[in-house]
């Protein structure tokens, strides 16, 4: 197996949500910190990294007590997804309206906060999911999904305002799991908890569970 690829000064973007590689990311963008660099990052067609909160919020807010630049801290878990921009649009002055696409996940070694609060690291790249055949005691999460979509585009609802991308592969564990994952109502650390794992039939395992429990699989 070829080295990891390595990424230098990788960009990051500390959400209260969890991308996975193959889902959808709308970002509506005005704080300055994130202006500058989604602005580069569209430019030369670089990926940023979105990694998941565990201290903080999206938005920069001032410190409640004394600290180094006054605001906040801020901590995030160390195993993110790439996000490819697809659709850029600067309505105005000072917004950025931007659609993603997440690739390849990514485990960060180490990290730092620059001066005017955009946070860059050090890491590599992880494993993409190998294809993995959904089994058959598991064809009733994939089908539920497959109805999802299906009850969708009978609503006319448009391509864009559909919450998952094309192709749509209804056979593999990684990508119903993965979709899954962006859809239930589960708590942030659960999705982070279900993107890290490296083995994508253990993971449909899993969200099939939660499905089973809510009454959304047959």
């Amino acid at each position: 197996m070829s080295e990891a690829l390595q990424l230098s000064a990788l960009p990051l973007f500390p959400l209260g949500t969890v991308l996975h590689p193959g889902g959808l990311l709308p970002l509506r963008i005005f704080e300055v910190r994130y202006l500058d660099m989604i602005g580069k990052c569209h430019k030369n067609g670089v990926p940023f990294g979105v990694v998941s909160l565990t201290q903080g919020a999206e938005v920069r807010k001032p410190a409640d007590e004394p600290s180094g630049d006054g605001f906040a801290q801020e901590a995030f878990h160390l195993v993110g997804t790439l996000a490819t921009i697809t659709d850029y649009s600067m309505p105005q002055a000072g917004l950025m309206m931007i659609r993603c696409t997440g690739t390849q996940r990514f485990k960060i070694s180490s990290s730092e906060k620059l001066k005017h609060g955009l946070w860059v690291a050090e890491a590599s790249c992880l494993p993409d999911d190998l294809p993995v055949e959904v089994p058959e005691d598991l064809q009733a999460a994939a089908a539920a999904l497959e109805n999802l979509i299906s009850t969708l585009q009978e609503r006319a609802v448009p391509a864009d305002q559909m919450p998952m991308l094309t192709p749509y592969r209804f056979g593999d564990c990684g990508w119903v799991a993965n979709r899954w994952s962006e859809l239930l109502p589960i708590p942030v650390a659960l999705k982070q908890q279900l993107m890290e794992l490296d083995n994508p039939l253990v993971r449909l395992e899993l969200v099939n569970d939660i499905l089973e429990r809510s009454g959304l699989s047959g």
